[in-house]
């Protein structure tokens, strides 16, 4: 199976990327962010299980910031957003597959 090309930043997510998983998407306007702090390791990676509950990224939205955490357990297959970026609501912020 061939790996899944990257979409260019801000770039929405081709109909095609979407299929072969299902996305976690953004509840609230705000900024995305990958880890907690900056100087720390990201919530999440490409290829990573993770389990229900588990914090996937920080969306934060006037000085709040708010834990996105999976459904279910998963597989992290791409990571639609770049840190620090905006997010509007219902942006895909992850391509997911359960696992």
């Amino acid at each position: 199976m061939a790996a899944p090309v990257a979409a260019a930043p801000g770039a929405p997510v081709a109909a095609a990327d979407v299929e072969s998983g299902e996305t976690v998407n953004s509840p609230i306007v705000g900024s995305f962010y990958r880890s907690p702090a900056p100087d720390a390791a990201p919530y999440v990676e490409v290829g990573q299980i993770v389990e229900k509950g588990q914090v996937l990224c920080i969306v934060e939205a006037m000085k709040l910031m708010n834990e996105i955490e999976a459904e279910f357990r998963c597989k992290i297959v791409k990571i639609c957003k770049e840190n620090a970026q905006a997010v509007e609501f219902g942006d895909p912020l992850f391509v997911i597959e359960r696992v």
